[in-house]
């Protein structure tokens, strides 16, 4: 990703896996716009190998968003080729657009939802 069109969500902070390890989070952050669907990313410190589909993980990743102001349903893993050693993707729900919008994000569908 282009850190230029980055939008954070998310400063450092730790969340813990479903056997208990903590693990460091760098960041969370979306890119600044899209069609609709949205993938957020999650920079960890060290290897998350494994890791993406972790419940527990995902559950403290999305309370670190409550933190912020999201209120929707919980993140789903992203596909598995996206994920990283050090990165995890995950999509975001429908619920998840006005809280991106309210960050910053751009929703490059609206473009076509014109009536005329």
């Amino acid at each position: 990703m282009n850190k230029d069109t980055d939008i954070q969500l998310s400063g450092p902070f730790k969340a813990t896996d479903g056997s208990g390890r903590a693990h460091d989070i760098k960041a969370i952050r979306i890119f600044d716009e899209g069609y609709g669907a949205i993938d957020v990313y999650v920079d960890f410190a060290g290897s998350i190998a494994g890791l993406h589909k972790d419940k527990t993980l995902i559950a403290a990743i999305v309370a670190q968003l409550r933190t912020t102001g999201y209120q929707g349903p919980l993140l789903t893993p992203g596909d598995a080729v996206l994920q990283e050693n050090k990165l995890m993707v995950l999509e975001a729900p429908d619920e998840f657009n006005a809280y991106a919008a309210g960050k910053g994000w751009k929703d490059l569908a609206e473009e076509f939802n014109d009536d005329e």
